[in-house]
């Protein structure tokens, strides 16, 4: 059984190490999720430890899967577009599933969290990019994200190499807020 909870500011500072574990384990597994080896636990904290202040503005959002024993078995983020005219907006980033972990339904749990996040937020459209052709880009096929291009070369794996990246959105149902202005925190 596992749960997926949205992290406080504080929940999030608690997490820091446990979310380099998840981070670290990516990029040793050859996830293009932005780093380069070598990468270590050690890089990892510090990139989320650059996260803490827009987790606590509210200008990114964090959830976590634990299971019954609380290992944090994977994580999802979602950033809210900056721009006044793009308040409808939002950014998925790093979901991470433990390789340990993967195979029993996490990724779309924690898509399904975000999803909702955002809809609770007011972002009636989510984008991400993603590996072509990776095991990333078919959940999101599967789970109902619409793929809109392919970038050649577009980013590098851990090791360097040039990858193609899918981009992906998906429209949810929200209410308009008033007046047409920004929404709060995702």
């Amino acid at each position: 059984m596992h749960t997926v909870t949205r992290m406080s500011a504080q929940e999030f500072a608690g997490s820091v190490e446990e979310l380099a574990v998840l981070l670290a384990d990516a990029v040793d597994g050859g996830a293009s999720v932005g780093f380069l080896k070598p990468f270590g636990p050690a890089e990892a904290a510090a990139w989320w430890r650059e996260q803490a202040a827009a987790v606590a503005e509210g200008g990114m959002a964090v959830w976590g899967c634990r299971d019954a024993d609380g290992f944090l078995a994977g994580t999802v983020s979602l950033v809210p577009a900056r721009k006044p005219n793009s308040w409808h907006r939002a950014e998925l980033v790093k979901l991470l599933v433990h390789r340990q972990a993967r195979g029993r339904g996490l990724s779309r749990l924690l898509l399904a969290a975000a999803e909702d996040g955002a809809v609770a937020a007011g972002a009636g459209l989510l984008v991400l990019d993603t590996e072509t052709g990776s095991a990333a880009e078919h959940v999101y096929l599967t789970g109902g994200w619409t793929r809109y291009g392919v970038v050649p070369g577009y980013a590098g794996a851990p090791d360097g190499t040039l990858l193609d990246c899918s981009f992906f959105y998906k429209r949810l149902t929200v209410e308009p807020p008033a007046g047409g202005s920004r929404r709060g925190p995702a």
